[in-house]
């Protein structure tokens, strides 16, 4: 198995900001704008949050409401209107695409979403105006995982027929034109993992924030990732792929540090020489289960 580390949601480059950590520490990754998809920020819901409104404050006005959005990955039923039949999915195309057939990726392996993310708050309003949420300049922006999906089936959409997944046709990835790389990744119903354990999701988002899912090492630059020490490659185990050079790898006492690249958005990980990067998985989901269970509503 393997799993992929899949950098998705806002940057500099793609809508221009990071993506938002509300008061409370509650994730709010954002879909990167699409000109040709059919959903617009305002048709999606974050619990009480309309991405629209948020969307527009953030970037300052630079997108409006009704700018297109290309939700995707889409794991959440309640952020827009569904067929009865939807299930999480995930788009993928172009360069990212081709990296992922390169390294094998097949059914059953594990896509961890990470982006870029810094704490918001309400600006003071002027009188006669509203508060507005802006980013706090006092607060560094981090790498931080914020959803997982594990692959249950892989499919060319140019080699669809044309009546088959109707519940799908809303997803930004149907409206591309022809591409043979253009791929749909579908998600289990269920975390299947070699070892036992009790029954998991398999895919969803972390809803608030947790050390153990930030990526960036404290008061470091963004991509001066500080991840567990058995992810340092060694002779006879192949590094996260894009970090082939052993220069970007630092062992320490118990961790290890890792000169992230700043392009790419999927690096994958065979399991099969990192015998604990499954435990990881599980237990990063386990443990956000266990948080949402002990947290108030939002």
């Amino acid at each position: 198995m393997r799993i992929i580390l899949s950098r998705k949601g806002f940057d500099s480059a793609a809508g221009g900001c990071p993506n938002p950590i509300l008061p409370g520490g509650r994730l709010v990754p954002l879909p990167i704008p699409d000109s040709l998809s059919p959903i617009k920020y305002q048709d999606i819901q974050f619990d009480e949050h309309n991405l629209g409104y948020l969307v527009n404050q953030l970037t300052k006005g630079r997108l409006r409401r009704s700018a297109g959005a290309h939700l995707d990955p889409d794991l959440v039923s309640a952020h827009y209107p569904r067929h009865t039949e939807w299930l999480p999915l995930l788009g993928q195309t172009g360069s990212a695409q081709g990296h992922l057939s390169r390294q094998g990726v097949s059914k059953g392996d594990i896509f961890i979403f990470f982006g870029v993310f810094q704490p918001v708050v309400k600006s003071q309003p002027k009188k006669g105006s509203r508060a507005k949420w802006q980013f706090d300049s006092q607060q560094s922006k981090r790498h931080i995982i914020w959803g997982w999906m594990q692959i249950g089936e892989i499919l060319k959409i140019d080699e669809l027929d044309n009546n088959a997944l109707e519940w799908a046709r809303y997803h930004p990835h149907f409206y591309r034109g022809p591409d043979s790389n253009n791929t749909l990744y579908l998600a289990n119903a269920s975390l299947q993992l070699p070892e036992s354990g009790s029954p998991l999701p398999g895919s969803g988002t972390f809803r608030h924030l947790s050390n153990e899912r930030i990526l960036t090492a404290p008061d470091s630059l963004l991509t001066q990732w500080e991840l567990p020490q058995w992810w340092h490659p060694g002779t006879n185990k192949p590094p996260l792929s894009y970090h082939h050079k052993i220069e970007r790898w630092q062992q320490l006492d118990n961790q290890t540090r890792l000169k992230a690249a700043a392009r790419g958005q999927e690096f994958v990980l065979d399991c099969d020489y990192y015998p604990e990067a499954l435990p990881w998985v599980r237990n990063l989901i386990q443990n956000e289960l266990t948080l949402g269970n002990n947290l108030p509503a939002d």
